[in-house]
């Protein structure tokens, strides 16, 4: 099963909710409550996010964090690398040498194939995409060999 972090989900949400009003600074407290997470998690998510140059954090009395640049810049994968580091589906996928079998393994080529046609679509969906509240995908799925992929059939 392919699955992100509770941070990263609450990360994606947090970004989303900032991105919807990007001229306005956003405290800790206020997306905590907004997302529905204790004040440590929220302000850990955004030191993240804001070590990630996603955000820029703002002090003073009515200090917090806004986006670092506009939300059409900033792809989802980077929101996910912010957080949870490389995107990978297998461990040798992002980063080469952490798996044992690596040298002698008959399928490693395919799954980084699989890997880039999925950070490749991470990276196509930006902030702006996921702050739209009816988000409608741009993109066509496809194979890995860059056909089309067809249509499902009606069951009769």
């Amino acid at each position: 099963m392919l699955r992100l972090s509770k941070l990263t989900d609450y990360g994606t949400v947090a970004m989303a909710h900032i991105a919807r009003e990007p001229d306005r600074i956003h405290a800790a407290a206020e997306l905590a409550a907004t997302i529905g997470v204790a004040v440590p998690t929220a302000s850990k998510i955004l030191k993240m996010l804001a070590g990630a140059n996603l955000l820029r954090s703002v002090r003073g009395a009515k200090g917090g964090y806004m986006l670092s640049r506009p939300a059409g810049e900033i792809s989802i994968a980077d929101v996910i690398d912010a957080i949870e580091g490389p995107i990978g589906v297998t461990e040798c996928s992002a980063i080469a040498g952490l798996c044992a079998l690596e040298g002698s393994c008959s399928i490693r080529t395919n799954w980084q194939r699989i890997n880039r046609v999925i950070r490749d679509a991470l990276d196509q969906m930006t902030l702006a995409d996921l702050a739209q509240p009816t988000f409608k995908p741009a993109f066509k799925p496809v194979h890995l060999d860059g056909r089309r992929a067809p249509r499902p059939r009606a069951l009769a």
